[in-house]
């Protein structure tokens, strides 16, 4: 019988007679398809090596940038007078309340350099442990956690719109916000350059 599969060629040749198989009667041939020689002048290496470098340069192009967002936030003022109202009635501060303004700012991860705190991060934990006063009667029940606080960061540099997002205690919380309230001027963070509104987020600690 005869096989021809993937330009191997297999001859089996059987005698009748004899029915032995003789070694002359295989044959085996292989070819291979040669290369093609490629070959180009001056003008297709020209044209070649400008479009190499077209695609080089639409890959590098840098990022657009960050995008601005929309969130609805309280003024600082809103914020404390909320928290006294809740500290006084000894109820939780609600998440969400009527008068929130809408305002356009930057994600603190987003921009091409975040605000910071006169001094750094150190700095600014000093300044919390300094600041901080336990009010006492969040101490008398014994009462610790973290407060976890918004705010944006001008582009003069100003702390506005502080509010808690979690709070824990109506004391607590209020004592978080007028921590925050009191601290100077941050290095506003900038994006492409120019100085831009930066959204933050920041727990106030309290451990007894």
């Amino acid at each position: 019988m005869l096989f021809n599969a993937n330009s191997y060629k297999f001859a089996l040749l059987t005698d009748s007679k004899n029915q032995s198989l003789s070694n002359k009667s295989v044959r085996t041939t292989h070819t291979k398809a040669m290369p093609k020689r490629l070959s180009f002048n001056t003008s297709t290496l020209y044209s070649m090596t400008l479009v190499a470098a077209a695609a080089m340069m639409l890959t590098s192009v840098p990022d657009a940038g960050a995008q601005m967002r929309r969130v609805a936030m309280h003024t600082t003022d809103q914020s404390i007078a909320m928290a006294e109202t809740c500290c006084a009635r000894q109820q939780p501060c609600p998440q969400q309340h009527r008068g929130t303004e809408i305002l356009e700012v930057y994600d603190f991860e987003s921009v091409d350099t975040p605000p910071t705190f006169p001094g750094g991060y150190n700095a600014m934990v000093h300044f919390i442990n300094s600041s901080r006063r336990y009010p006492a009667e969040a101490y008398a029940r014994r009462i610790e956690g973290r407060v976890l606080c918004s705010f944006v960061v001008q582009p003069d540099g100003s702390v506005t719109h502080i509010n808690v997002l979690r709070g824990i205690e109506p004391s607590l919380d209020r004592e978080a916000l007028r921590i925050l309230d009191g601290m100077p001027r941050w290095e506003a963070g900038r994006n492409c350059g120019a100085t831009v509104p930066v959204y933050c987020i920041l727990p106030v600690t309290f451990r007894l």
